[in-house]
């Protein structure tokens, strides 16, 4: 019985590699992106192959969408010459960058790398990748507390996850014919080196962020490749079009 294949951009580091970690343990091989650090996507390549699975990485820029046709013929390839299959089952849109500007200080140029990276990307992205995503599949996409919660300066950030959690309803419409179920996760807070390691290196920011949550203290990494895993789980196919936060309850 074949495995089933996973794509995870941004997979590399931070969440994107704790995902990958906790899929591989649950039996998913792994089709990795990563943007500039060749050496961090071969390492994880050599850890998942350590823990039994199969994976392979490739480049890309979630913010440059003119490329992606080229990437998914790069998959394509990929699939048949590593895998010998024609499709994968779970595409996970997790790539993307951290910002802080108030509203009012926000430039044009950031407003457009914002957009082009949590937005614009995840959308041309999934649609050039469809042919390729089994009946069946799993789409899951990245969204953040900001979007429920607000902190100033994250304005324009938490925005286009907002925009990102509505289109995530009307992929979950529109693919429900292929059976494909669309999801987006919403992370709190998390100790990981985005957004400049903030949460987890600044202690006051780390004990703000305890006091506020109901389970007393910051997301750790494993929080969010656990909750990833489990959307893509056997049991969790009737989950569809909806909002999932994994904060510990935080802003309650």
């Amino acid at each position: 019985m074949n495995r089933k294949i996973a794509l995870i951009t941004g997979a590399s580091r931070g969440l994107g590699k704790n995902a990958a970690l906790h899929l591989v343990a649950q039996g998913v091989d792994i089709i990795g992106t990563y943007n500039s650090r060749a050496d961090e996507a071969q390492a994880l390549v050599a850890e998942i192959e350590s823990l039994g699975g199969r994976a392979a990485m490739l480049q890309l820029d979630v913010g440059q969408s003119e490329h992606f046709a080229a990437f998914a013929f790069e998959v394509a390839k990929v699939l048949r010459s590593q895998f010998d299959r024609e499709h994968f089952d779970f595409l996970i849109n997790n790539a993307g960058i951290g910002m802080h500007a108030n509203f009012v200080d926000t430039t044009v140029e950031q407003f457009d790398l914002l957009v082009n990276i949590h937005f614009k990307g995840p959308f041309f992205l999934t649609q050039n990748l469809l042919p390729l995503l089994n009946d069946g599949g799993r789409i899951i996409n990245v969204s953040s507390g900001l979007a429920r919660f607000s902190l100033p300066g994250y304005g324009a950030y938490a925005a286009m996850k907002g925009a990102m959690e509505v289109l995530t309803r009307y992929q979950a419409k529109e693919l429900g014919a292929r059976n494909i179920s669309v999801n987006i996760l919403a992370p709190g807070a998390i100790e990981t080196d985005f957004g400049g390691g903030t949460v987890r290196d600044n202690a006051e920011v780390n004990k703000m962020v305890a006091g506020n949550t109901a389970l007393g203290r910051a997301g750790r990494p494993d929080d969010i490749g656990a909750a990833i895993a489990l959307l893509v789980a056997p049991g969790s196919q009737w989950i569809n079009g909806q909002r999932i936060e994994a904060s510990g309850g935080m802003f309650l």
